[in-house]
């Protein structure tokens, strides 16, 4: 997934589309150790979109904190 389709998701689907990756993410591990899986630069894909949800969630919740405290 590519970071511009991150930025215009909202904090609800960023949160199952992160669950979905942490699923997807396990499921590779599990295959892998069982039979080494035929690339596993997938693995280091998946943990790097898992981080770039994860920053984009903080950072959508940074944003409306700031907001709600500009408004006090």
């Amino acid at each position: 997934m590519k970071n511009s389709e991150i930025v215009g998701l909202t904090i609800e689907e960023l949160t199952a589309k992160l669950a979905e990756e942490k699923a997807a993410l396990n499921k590779l591990k599990f295959a892998h150790a069982v039979s080494a899986i035929e690339n596993p630069n997938v693995l280091r894909a998946a943990r790097k979109t898992i981080a770039r949800i994860s920053t984009q969630i903080t950072s959508l919740k940074n944003a409306a904190k700031s907001e709600t405290a500009a408004e006090a």
